[in-house]
């Protein structure tokens, strides 16, 4: 067969085969040409029964339709007719006020009839497990309420809360959980910030009746090993999150009411990590961070949980993401903790300096976080005996090679930058607060292998120096803002500065200055390294007379008149 012929060639078709129900059904093999006639015979008949005629008249359009095609119309006029159906479909299925008084109605009867029931038939549960399912059934149905935040005051008005609330004592811990998760929904926050009075009254209305404290004691009962309790317990932290995020007020009375120590409690339980465990942190972190009371209560019930549970990470990484996150969230409560001066002394006592040293020598992932807490711990005259301690304990064997070498990246999870700030703020800490012995041993490691610990510190010096360089450039660069005063602008620009590298520089210097005045042949280095480098001493002394006027909060006013004193002595040695 040539190419032609394959080409052209085309199979038989196959012919249908024929069904017991046809009219004309052989059960021999029908002739192709039989097949043909057949199929023609019910295309026919087909189009005979078929409907094809159209309407003599079109079905003329009526309403909104009609009005959206009418020619004369502009877009715009279209455009608001689309929208206020669309407005109109959705007010039918939104709750109003009658719904809502109608719904609570329910609600009430459905309470208080499983009350009865439950006192009733005490013993016999089969007899009010129907007025139980009635119940969470009409919970549920309550969260329409969180679609329209503009009918909170009605629930307030109407005495709802406090009957809501009651159901967390309930003893069945699934209307309890259907509680918390309507009010995780009502509390929501960006439904609360669809009404402003709403939310306002909700919140009032929540804080009257202590929810804290009622749901602090319906988290004592919670199993977390049945999935929806734990999930119960993930919700009622979000409702406490919600209410900080609405009222900062509210920080003080969740600690007050049980809420911190229910977290720490919570912390101290096995395993080391789960997903509960990471949003209590969250939480504990809300309630610590801006509030100095909530510090000392943090102070007086749980260092020393929080040092355990840090201990774990010491020669442990975390496994995933959210743990690590969970690990850096326990490293920022503690030195949010450690803005306390009492702290200082509990994280002192806690062993919590050897704890941080180790962890630096042991190389993980934890290294980040316990040089940031050592940075808080040492800082400013509340430091002081941290300081002497960390010498004592052999900590300038760990802090040093961290000072002369940078650890790669895949080594750590701070910055670059982030990693020098805190380990030459800890130095300056260092040089700041330690006395006799303890200041002799810091001092001779800048004189040891030939002052290599100076070329370090000068090197830092020219790669921050050049930093603030460049952002005041930038600000040079950048146009007045009209809407803000001279000292304002000022402020911002120098707080830019700050995170722009300047923090890093005034430590850098600051260290100079300290370890220059006790030896000449540092001070002769330092000029040395200068002069090689076209560098000025000019700039290290302007930058440490702006640190004497700027110094921060640290201390008491007296504290501040010393240390500003002390700096410019060393600036004029210099």
């Amino acid at each position: 067969m040539d190419i032609g012929e394959l080409l052209s060639f085309k199979p038989e078709a196959t012919p249908k085969r024929s069904h017991e129900d046809d009219e004309d059904y052989s059960p021999e093999r029908p002739s192709r040409q039989e097949e043909k006639n057949k199929r023609l015979k019910r295309i026919a008949q087909a189009k005979e029964s078929a409907e094809f005629a159209k309407p003599e008249e079109p079905i003329p359009l009526t309403g909104v339709a009609a009005a959206l095609l009418d020619p004369e119309l502009t877009e715009e006029e279209r455009l608001n007719i689309l929208k206020y159906v669309e407005s109109e479909e959705a007010e039918g299925d939104v709750l109003d006020e009658q719904g809502l008084k109608k719904l609570l109605l329910v609600f009430e009867k459905k309470n208080l009839k499983n009350q009865e029931l439950r006192i009733k038939y005490s013993d016999n549960p089969v007899k009010f497990m129907d007025s139980e399912v009635d119940l969470h059934s009409v919970i549920q149905e309550l969260k329409a309420v969180a679609t329209v935040p503009d009918l909170y005051p009605v629930l307030v008005e109407l005495n709802g809360i406090p009957s809501l609330l009651e159901l967390l004592n309930h003893p069945n811990s699934d209307i309890a959980v259907a509680i918390v998760d309507l009010l995780q929904e009502l509390t929501d926050v960006d439904i609360l910030g669809e009404s402003s009075d709403g939310a306002e009254v909700l919140i009032e209305a929540l804080r009257k009746q202590q929810v804290t404290a009622l749901l602090v004691q319906n988290l004592d009962r919670l199993n977390e090993q049945v999935k929806e309790e734990a999930d119960g317990v993930h919700n009622t932290l979000s409702i406490i999150e919600n209410l900080t995020e609405m009222n900062n007020d509210i920080v003080a009375e969740a600690a007050e009411q049980g809420l911190l120590s229910w977290i720490l409690k919570r912390l101290k339980q096995k395993p080391p990590y789960d997903a509960n465990k990471l949003y209590c942190s969250e939480i504990l972190s809300i309630l610590i961070q801006t509030n100095y009371e909530n510090k000392l209560m943090l102070g007086d019930l749980g260092i020393d949980i929080l040092l355990q549970q840090l201990a774990f990470y010491k020669k442990h990484d975390p496994a995933s993401t959210e743990e690590q996150e969970y690990m850096e969230n326990l490293f920022n409560c503690m030195c949010s903790a450690l803005m306390a001066k009492e702290n200082r002394e509990k994280f002192l006592k806690g062993e919590g300096l050897q704890l941080m040293n180790l962890m630096l020598r042991e190389k993980k992932m934890s290294r980040n976080g316990s040089l940031k807490v050592l940075d808080h711990a040492m800082s400013g005259p509340d430091g002081r005996e941290n300081c002497n301690k960390f010498v004592d304990i052999l900590g300038l064997r760990t802090i040093f090679p961290l000072f002369m070498k940078t650890p790669k990246k895949n080594k750590r999870l701070l910055s670059a930058d982030a990693h020098e700030e805190h380990v030459c703020a800890v130095i300056a800490s260092m040089l700041r607060n330690c006395k006799g012995a303890q200041r002799q041993r810091l001092l001779s490691k800048f004189t040891e292998n030939d002052h290599e610990k100076v070329d370090r510190l000068l090197e830092l010096h020219l790669k921050y120096l050049e930093k603030v360089e460049a952002v005041d450039r930038e600000i040079d660069q950048q146009p007045r803002d009209e809407d803000i005063d001279e000292n304002e602008e000022a402020e911002n620009n120098y707080l830019k500065r700050l995170t722009g590298g300047l923090f890093t520089l005034q430590m850098i210097d600051y260290i100079i200055l300290e370890i220059s005045a006790t030896a000449e042949s540092i001070k002769s280095r330092v000029l040395q390294i200068l002069n090689l480098r076209g560098a000025s001493m000019k700039t290290i002394r302007n930058i440490m007379r702006e640190y004497a006027g700027n110094l921060g909060d640290d201390g008491d006013a007296d504290w501040k008149e010393q240390e500003e004193s002390h700096i410019l002595s060393l600036v004029d040695r210099f």
